[in-house]
């Protein structure tokens, strides 16, 4: 789902960028959950998961071929 063309976790309002924000910042998966009780643990660790899958080395490079 979107909010203003952002991606959120589905079924809340909350965008997926906060909890990449919270974790750029040290906040634990746990703490964000408390600040954020509409997101559930298995959707943040989702996200960590596919944003994983995303960046592995080899999407990575496939990713670098494309722009160059």
């Amino acid at each position: 789902e979107t909010l203003g063309g952002q991606p959120v976790f589905k079924g809340t309002r909350v965008p997926v960028e906060t909890l990449f924000d919270h974790l750029e910042q040290g906040i634990s998966i746990d703490d964000f959950l408390d600040d954020f009780p509409t997101v559930t643990k298995e959707q943040a660790i989702g996200i960590l998961e596919l944003a994983g899958k995303l960046f592995s080395a080899r999407n990575l490079t496939q990713l670098y071929e494309a722009v160059a």
